[in-house]
């Protein structure tokens, strides 16, 4: 699959029709909502862990140097942690071009806080999508990180502001945070 997943997101037409619909976010969407929402509210995900194996070719990196941003991965038990936007579909146009570097649109049960859950989109870049990275050390993805620049500035700023987002949320990501110790030890260096 190409890196560019637009045509693709385009035909997931599921929530079309429906006045508004639940957008999981886990990386920079918890932090970076430049889009209008309804309503934002933290949530979760079940059956998904968040990993830095996905390239960035577009918005952290350049096509000969990628940087590194978060997909998920299936893992059952898992809880994957984030922010929910309640988003009309004019916005998919947006947050399709935002998200086409191998995100694919998924529909998912989103769980809220309060016990309730909600079906919406989550936005997931698998191994089949040419820019999927895959697994590597916490140290080797902070190395990649450091160096890693883009037209939307460095990769480091992306990995502290989700590392930063999380905590103000209350939730531990040890896989983020291991690779924000890293980051910080080779800028000490």
């Amino acid at each position: 699959m190409s890196h560019n997943t637009i045509a693709i997101n385009q035909r997931m037409d599921r929530f079309d029709s429906h006045a508004s619909v639940w957008l999981f976010g886990y990386g920079s969407l918890i932090y970076k909502a430049d889009f209008p929402f309804l309503e934002r509210r933290p949530a979760h995900i079940t059956g998904w862990s968040r990993r830095f194996w996905q390239g960035s070719h577009d918005h952290r990196g350049t096509e000969t140097a990628p940087g590194r941003v978060v997909t998920l991965v299936p893992e059952p038990g898992a809880v994957c942690h984030g922010m929910a936007y309640l988003v009309t579909p004019e916005e998919f146009a947006h947050l399709d071009h935002r998200e086409k570097n191998g995100y694919l649109r998924l529909a998912t049960e989103i769980g809220f806080e309060d016990g309730s859950s909600a079906l919406g989109l989550v936005y997931i870049a698998t191994h089949e999508n040419a820019a999927f990275l895959g697994p590597a050390s916490e140290r080797a993805i902070a190395r990649q990180i450091a160096e890693a620049r883009g037209p939307s500035g460095p990769n480091s700023e992306y990995l502290l502001e989700l590392a930063k987002a999380l905590r103000e949320l209350g939730k531990n990501d040890p896989h983020v945070f291991e690779i924000e110790r890293h980051l910080v030890e080779l800028a000490e260096h």
